[in-house]
């Protein structure tokens, strides 16, 4: 969201991504501040047509930790 406020020189705000995708808002805020949330494959397919970047400017895989 920063990149994208960023390049188009405004604020872009949970409430807009919501109206412009149909995701809802308090999903939004899980996929941005929940570690680990469990975003579906549609969600994500969402977000990168919003956004217009590839999968992996929004997702990263981290390793299970092996102790």
């Amino acid at each position: 969201m920063a990149d994208k406020g960023f390049n188009e020189g405004r604020k872009v705000t949970f409430d807009e991504v919501s109206r412009e995708t149909g995701i809802h808002r308090t999903t939004l805020t899980k996929v941005a501040n929940q570690k680990g949330y469990n975003a579906s494959t549609e969600i994500i397919d969402k977000l990168c047509n919003y956004f217009r970047v590839p999968v992996e400017k929004l997702v990263e895989h981290i390793p299970d930790r092996t102790d």
